[in-house]
């Protein structure tokens, strides 16, 4: 009895940690709707779902276009959007930073990437999550990540907001009313200051995020 037991012991972490094969379906690139009449900055956005995990093109792109924009206040426009449908097992459906680092690393997808995923095992539990450089050294597979659950309310504004979190390279949240960056993110919230704009340009430009738009520099010269 002691050995088969033994043996059970042994056996149970391995198939914990078994998975089955992560595949992609279809990757293909939306439309985008230039909202932005003189940008100074282009994002291009990697925009991952699973099948089978409650979100479907439509409801991601609508909260796309809505987070655009609200950054585009900041003269951030969109460049390129790529859409990706991944196939993985169940386990990988929520974001667990364990199981979500191997999706992460199993899918070489531009940056930032923005997972779209059916709710969260992390606790304390939060309906999306941003991961940028400062956050991410004990993970480096989730760098300059975004991850939006199902249960996100707002899910628009929720990616502006966590998008921001990623470009500026910053976990700080604002008390200013109306602000994109207060902890609870609401319709009411979505203008960011000059300074925010400022910081979210530089620090997304250095990091690589952002692109800086030369066709805006020849207008202006």
């Amino acid at each position: 009895m002691r050995i088969i037991v033994l043996l059970l012991l042994i056996a149970l972490p391995a198939q914990a940690q078994e998975s089955g094969p992560i595949t992609v379906l279809e990757r293909r690139e939306l439309p985008i709707e230039r909202g932005v009449p003189a940008p100074t900055h282009n994002l291009n956005l990697a925009l991952a779902y699973l099948e089978g995990g409650g979100w479907t093109p439509d409801a991601i792109h609508a909260a796309v276009r809505q987070s655009a924009q609200i950054l585009g206040q900041c003269g951030v426009a969109l460049q390129k959007l790529e859409i990706v449908l991944v196939k993985a097992p169940e386990h990988f459906h929520d974001f667990y930073t364990p199981t979500s680092r191997e999706l992460a690393r199993a899918l070489p997808l531009g940056k930032p990437t923005v997972y779209f995923v059916t709710d969260t095992r992390q606790r304390p539990a939060f309906d999306a999550e941003a991961i940028g450089r400062g956050n991410s050294r004990t993970r480096p597979e989730l760098r300059d990540t975004v991850w939006v659950t199902r249960v996100a309310r707002d899910p628009g504004i929720v990616l502006a907001h966590e998008l921001a979190h990623v470009l500026m390279d910053s976990g700080e949240h604002s008390q200013a009313p109306g602000n994109l960056m207060r902890e609870d993110t609401a319709p009411e919230n979505t203008r960011l200051s000059e300074a925010q704009c400022a910081r979210l340009r530089e620090a997304g430009t250095v990091n690589g995020l952002l692109k800086w738009d030369q066709d805006h520099h020849l207008r202006i010269r």
